[in-house]
């Protein structure tokens, strides 16, 4: 069964763009993340999220990653956010 993302990568640049955020978004770290909309989100992060092999719309293969955040104001929120779509990352404190 494929996996479809709305956008994929091949660029060996934008992978390794991609790349760099996984070390940022280890599980159970809270984290805000500023999207390319200029949006941010406030959450733990679920699960560390890996870059995957998907198909767009026209079956061309490339890479991209989900990052399941678990929102921090309504914690059964839970935000799917492709790494693509990530501008920004700040770490949070951890909750004492």
């Amino acid at each position: 069964m494929s996996r479809y993302a709305p956008t994929i990568h091949t660029d060996p640049a934008r992978i390794a763009a991609l790349e760099a955020l996984l070390p940022q978004l280890h599980g159970q770290t809270r984290v805000e993340v500023t999207l390319d909309d200029g949006s941010r989100l406030l959450g733990t992060v679920a699960v560390q999220p890996t870059l995957q092999q998907y198909r767009d719309a026209d079956e061309k293969e490339g890479s991209n990653g989900q990052l399941r955040l678990d929102d921090l104001d309504t914690p059964v929120q839970q935000h799917l956010v492709w790494l693509d779509r990530i501008t920004a990352i700040r770490q949070l404190p951890p909750v004492e």
